[in-house]
């Protein structure tokens, strides 16, 4: 039986992979955001833990703040298709 790469104390049988069921996923979220995990992992783990559940409350709010820009700006950019829809 193998160890994962990772944690190295997986009780999984590792076969086919050198990565535990958690630290796949967490390679995908890595290979998916790169730097960004980084900085939520920096800025949420290295609080108090008492602080850290307000911490990801505004980490939550400023990608949603981020999304809602990022939609304003194509609305602008490409139009407002809703008015199609609308019919």
């Amino acid at each position: 039986m193998l160890s994962c790469s990772l944690c190295n104390h997986s009780e999984e049988v590792l076969i086919l992979s050198r990565f535990c069921t958690k630290c796949r996923k967490i390679k995908h979220y890595l290979s998916l955001f790169e730097n960004r995990v980084y900085e939520v992992l920096d800025s949420v783990l290295s609080r108090e833990i008492s602080k850290q559940e307000n911490k990801i409350d505004m980490e939550i709010k400023r990608e949603i703040e981020n999304k809602k820009q990022n939609l304003k700006v194509n609305k602008k950019i490409y139009g407002d298709d809703s008015k199609d829809y609308n019919k």
